[in-house]
């Protein structure tokens, strides 16, 4: 085999092995984008430890096939790039739906969740579910509102009994 099929076969097998390891994928058209606009969406994707990378369709065809997606296959068309988050399953589709608004030449196509291919409607809607840290500060406060409810309640017993006594 020559040289250039044997990295060929390494990026596909790459891409597959993302496909399978990640909390959630997502694939946009980013046509129309300027230098300006496409280094500031890597930007934001790095920061949240999302891998940003455009292959050719071909390659990720045969990924798809390999990591048993093949309904993806149908929005492989034009010029594709693929975002893969491993730690986080929302910071892919929440980054990428945010800058899509801001930007219109930005358009999801679709995606990947825990190895599960997610339609347009579903990505979106993982957009709008907090991140990992927002959803545990929302825990940490259902926990302390009990306590804190109990605490407003012998303060305001402890004021009503001073007023008594005055």
């Amino acid at each position: 085999m020559s040289k250039i099929i044997e990295q060929k076969q390494q990026v596909v097998a790459e891409i597959a092995d993302k496909f399978r390891n990640s909390k959630s994928a997502v694939l946009v058209d980013y046509r129309g984008l300027d230098v300006a606009e496409v280094t500031e969406l890597r930007s934001q994707l790095r920061e949240a430890g999302v891998d940003f990378k455009v292959h050719k369709n071909t390659m990720t065809r045969r990924a798809v096939q390999e990591a048993e997606l093949t309904e993806l296959e149908e929005v492989l068309v034009g010029p594709t790039a693929l975002a893969f988050s491993e730690d986080d399953a929302v910071s892919p589709a929440k980054i990428l739906n945010n800058f899509a608004k801001d930007h219109d030449k930005l358009e999801l196509k679709g995606g990947v969740i825990e190895g599960q291919v997610a339609t347009l409607d579903q990505i979106k809607e993982l957009a709008t579910i907090p991140n990992y840290e927002g959803l545990v500060s929302m825990f940490l406060s259902v926990l302390q509102a009990p306590i804190r409810n109990f605490a407003y309640a012998t303060k305001a017993i402890a004021d009503q009994k001073e007023e008594e006594s005055a």
